[in-house]
């Protein structure tokens, strides 16, 4: 029987930051997600991602 799980991760805009710095930001917060399930034998599946107001929603589809 296939499990599936999704993990949301939620990213602010910074008024005066640089123009990357969500891309930049972000990257520990899903590589910490991606090492947290694949050692519990999850696999990565789809990743989605969405922007509302001055947040971005970044969505990881797990499955095991």
């Amino acid at each position: 029987m296939t499990h599936y799980k999704v993990e949301t991760l939620i990213y602010y805009s910074k008024l005066f930051a640089g123009r990357n710095h969500i891309m930049e930001s972000s990257k520990k917060g899903i590589q910490d997600m991606l090492n947290k399930y694949s050692a519990d034998g999850w696999k990565l599946t789809s990743t989605d991602a969405t922007e509302f107001g001055a947040a971005m929603y970044i969505y990881l589809y797990f499955e095991k």
